[in-house]
């Protein structure tokens, strides 16, 4: 990635903050802010974090016109431009740089613990991008140097695949009818004896018992001859006498009188 020096990004913005004067060192054990006098800071004012390309600069700027009271360029951290002091975790010591080549030490602090915590973290996250862009950088340049990802089998070397173990295995009977809806039973296979019936062969199907009672009832039989009507157009009927009613009883005739 080509790096533009001309772009220059914001990292961190905090409102408030104050530049004491401090003494000088008096042991390689660090500094302390209880050395400083935290009651009369030297300077309050705004502070911001910027970078612009691999350097990050913390700037120092009036609250109100934004005019810049001191910078400090951070090429790493940590490092020497910025450290923390061994007593507190809301002051640093920073290196500033009048750009003419003279530079000086100042105490900086915060009011808030959350902001010296932002601060830190600001500077943290830039230079591990810049480390991170660095690898990359050395890749790119030096792709032979990456080793490669060898995925091929070696000599003797087998691998064992399972499948089917977690199967559950069907029961060997037939599949089951699905059951119809509305309670139906679904109708019998082809071939199947219905009530204990077999089929007739052929395909012929049963005359229905309705039909047949028909059929019956309509059969007469072969029409028989015509009978003659009698020359007696009266039929039976006799005079009036002792014997009448018998004879009107054997043929089946009332007798009127």
């Amino acid at each position: 990635m080509a790096e533009d020096d001309s772009y220059e990004s914001m990292l961190c913005v905090k409102p408030e903050v104050h530049v004491y004067k401090i003494p000088p060192r008096a042991s390689n054990r660090g500094y302390r802010a209880a050395d400083w006098k935290l009651d009369e800071p030297a300077w309050s004012g705004r502070m911001k974090i910027t970078a612009k390309g691999k350097k990050a600069f913390i700037k120092l700027e009036d609250r109100n016109t934004g005019e810049l009271f001191a910078q400090a360029p951070v090429e790493e951290y940590p490092g020497t431009i910025v450290e923390a002091v061994t007593d507190s975790s809301r002051y640093f010591v920073i290196r500033i740089e009048d750009g003419n080549g003279r530079h000086a030490f100042i105490g900086l602090g915060f009011a808030d613990r959350g902001d010296s915590f932002d601060f830190n973290v600001a500077l943290q996250d830039h230079f591990k991008w810049v480390k991170q862009e660095g690898e990359l950088a050395k890749l790119e340049a030096n792709p032979s140097s990456q080793p490669k990802l060898d995925l091929s089998f070696k000599e003797g070397q087998t691998i064992k695949i399972s499948i089917g173990q977690n199967i559950k295995k069907k029961d060997g009977g037939g599949a089951k009818a699905r059951p119809t809806p509305g309670g139906l039973l679904p109708p019998p296979p082809s071939g199947a004896k219905v009530g204990g019936v077999t089929p007739p062969p052929g395909g012929h199907q049963p005359v229905p018992a309705a039909q047949a009672t028909a059929a019956t009832l309509l059969d007469f039989g072969s029409p028989s001859p015509p009978t003659q009507p009698s020359a007696d157009l009266w039929g039976d009927f006799t005079a009036a006498g002792p014997n009448s009613n018998k004879d009107a009883v054997k043929s089946g005739w009332v007798q009127f009188s």
